[in-house]
């Protein structure tokens, strides 16, 4: 890890153990959710919310749909590398030296945490909420689907209903807000499925949905570097969204990032995060 990192982490850490002992337990997926839970403002806001998509059909279920950033595209040699941080069983590490190429680079990224991802990696997000090179987003409270019947994507089952669909987005983006000062103001659903009436009840949360347009392939255990790398190059477009991940440091992400980065810069390519990404696309779609 980058030496601002670790200086930021030293502090920070020794801050939180004389002062603020129990601050990652209250933030806890179980515990924040059942705080929100007694919280009228979030209570009111989900009612009004859901009362328009419990008898709503979901539509349809992917990857791709109108709605999404992912719509919206741009002529100039700008990418975004987005980064998911999953969470749960198998998915809670964090790759120290993938950040530590993108600090050094200085590449800018943004990064999607789950809450669960967050309860075991407290201190090392509160370290990355504070380094303006990344944007911290939305990847759901518990790294699942967001769905209005319970669809499932890659063996992973989504939420059952507009309450539980409610819940993945918005209490996670409460989370993150208490944590950061800051409301994400994007989403990427666990597998990027989703219903088409998610993408809208998102929409009326303020909140833009954001699939991709190139997949290097880490989420794969044993994808080679040779595959990610081209995996990106071959399908590299202006205003393309890349996903990879940031929470498998046994994976080759870290070594198929620091190929990936020279060569796109050397094709003219340059790297914003999403918030600043939005800025140069055309308004006239």
């Amino acid at each position: 890890m980058g030496q601002r990192l670790i200086v930021s982490i030293f502090f920070m850490t020794v801050s939180w153990i004389l002062i603020y002992p129990q601050t990652g337990k209250v933030f806890k997926n179980d515990v924040f959710l059942q705080k929100l839970n007694k919280d009228t403002a979030y209570l009111g806001l989900k009612k009004k919310i859901t009362s328009e998509y419990s008898q709503k059909k979901p539509g349809k279920w992917g990857a791709f749909f109108k709605g999404e950033l992912i719509d919206e595209m741009t002529s100039s040699k700008a990418v975004a590398l987005t980064f998911d941080a999953c969470g749960g069983k198998g998915g809670s590490g964090f790759d120290k030296a993938l950040l530590d190429y993108l600090i050094q680079e200085k590449v800018p990224a943004t990064l999607f945490i789950s809450g669960k991802w967050i309860d075991e990696n407290f201190d090392t997000f509160m370290v990355l909420s504070l380094d303006t090179l990344f944007e911290i987003e939305n990847h759901g409270l518990n790294h699942r689907p967001i769905s209005l019947d319970g669809e499932a994507a890659y063996g992973i089952h989504g939420t059952l209903n507009a309450d539980e669909a409610f819940d993945e987005i918005e209490s996670n983006a409460w989370k993150i807000r208490a944590l950061t000062n800051r409301y994400p103001h994007f989403f990427r659903s666990a597998t990027t499925y989703v219903n088409e009436s998610c993408i809208n009840m998102a929409d009326k949360l303020g909140i833009k949905i954001v699939s991709y347009h190139v997949l290097a392939g880490d989420a794969v255990s044993g994808t080679s570097v040779t595959e990610m790398e081209d995996n990106v190059i071959r399908n590299i477009i202006p205003g393309a969204i890349i996903l990879m991940h940031m929470n498998h440091p046994e994976r080759n992400t870290c070594k198929a990032v620091q190929k990936i980065v020279p060569e796109l810069r050397s094709k003219g390519y340059s790297f914003w995060r999403l918030t600043d990404f939005e800025k140069i696309i055309p308004k006239n779609n």
